[in-house]
């Protein structure tokens, strides 16, 4: 068995400066299926060892997409201990069928170490690293891992009785339900943490005056987000609609396609245009347009990749696109409306929502 993450607490806050460990390091911590109290390191996280980055946000909470077993899907939130996503660090998918998701990636502080000021160069994440900690002063697993386990461990034991050569994937978001518990939408300590972790701070405050000011923006930040979700739960209960509005009324769901290539800039349409073609459930060929999406209503922004496939996250196996789906640069769920979960998730769209600049 390995350490607990709670062996190596750094209480991280989001703007801090960390380098991730060695690969050495990391391997000492994880049992013998390349996970930290059921957290699974995957090979994609590999050639970020040894390099710094920014603290994005503490992972004390996360969406879930996935649900229970034997249980229609529900949105929810759940949470965790002792995680961090890194700014700018997310899945290339390289190692799992190359996935198309982009997901930000989970973090253990026990693989993370915080950067001496020295070994900041300026603004940039450069300059000599910061010394490693031998493995010897590690807490060790029993069966230190291997990188051939961690290589192994993105695949699942079994494929489907059905299908037996379908190739199924193991990673953070199929796991996700594994290494996180149920969050209550009225437990008020998640608003604490919110506010402690940083995460809802902009970071930009140098005096003790104007870190107090980003204290009080973030209550009220807080204060706003409950009372948001109080009034969406009122709504539910009355089968009223929710804040923010989108309503479509199509059966039949119209296609668009602009054959749109990556490096490409383009507008995202007007919240009316894009209403007129979802259909009742707010999806346009079957997908989403969600109400963290209207911010990004007549912004202008460069096609970061074209979705082909993803790993479905409820089964692990590969999900094809049978329809052109987008993903846009810096366009990801900022949660204004899903109670600040700090996943930053990219929105997915359709071609028939853009229009090229």
């Amino acid at each position: 068995m390995s350490a607990t993450a709670s062996q190596s607490k750094l209480d991280l806050k989001a703007g801090e400066i960390v380098e991730v460990r060695s690969a050495a390091e990391i391997l000492a911590t994880l049992d013998e299926n390349a996970r930290l109290d059921a957290m699974p390191f995957m090979p994609e996280m590999l050639k970020y060892c040894g390099k710094r980055f920014r603290v994005f946000k503490r992972a004390h909470r996360t969406c879930d997409n996935i649900g229970p077993p034997g249980h229609p899907l529900q949105w929810s939130l759940r949470q965790t201990e002792n995680a961090v996503h890194l700014t700018g660090v997310r899945c290339d998918g390289s190692e799992h069928g190359n996935c198309d998701a982009g997901c930000l990636i989970f973090w253990r502080e026990a693989w993370l170490k915080r950067a001496e000021p020295e070994f900041v160069n300026g603004s940039e994440l450069g300059g000599k690293k910061a010394p490693s900690i031998p493995v010897s002063e590690l807490p060790l697993a029993k069966n230190v891992c291997t990188l051939e386990t961690v290589q192994k461990a993105a695949h699942k034991q079994g494929a489907d009785a059905n299908n037996p050569g379908e190739e199924v994937y193991s990673c953070q978001a199929t796991d996700l339900r594994e290494f996180t518990t149920h969050l209550y939408w009225w437990d008020l300590r998640q608003c604490i943490r919110d506010i402690r972790s940083g995460n809802l701070s902009p970071g930009i405050a140098d005096s003790k005056s104007e870190k107090l000011l980003e204290s009080v923006l973030g209550v009220l930040e807080v204060v706003r987000g409950l009372v948001i979700l109080v009034f969406n739960k009122v709504q539910g209960v009355r089968d009223g609609v929710q804040y923010p509005r989108v309503e479509g009324s199509l059966s039949a769901t119209p296609t668009a396609e602009l054959n749109l290539e990556p490096g490409e800039f383009v507008q995202v349409k007007s919240k009316a245009e894009i209403l007129a073609t979802l259909d009742r459930r707010n999806r346009n060929r079957g997908l989403l347009f969600d109400g963290e999406m209207v911010r990004y209503c007549g912004g202008t922004f460069r096609v970061l990749k074209r979705v082909h496939h993803i790993v479905d996250e409820k089964n692990g196996k590969m999900m094809h696109m049978r329809s052109p789906c987008i993903i846009l640069e810096g366009v990801a769920c900022a949660s204004d409306y899903h109670r600040f979960c700090p996943r930053a998730i990219y929105h997915y769209w359709r071609e028939a929502w853009l229009q090229r600049v």
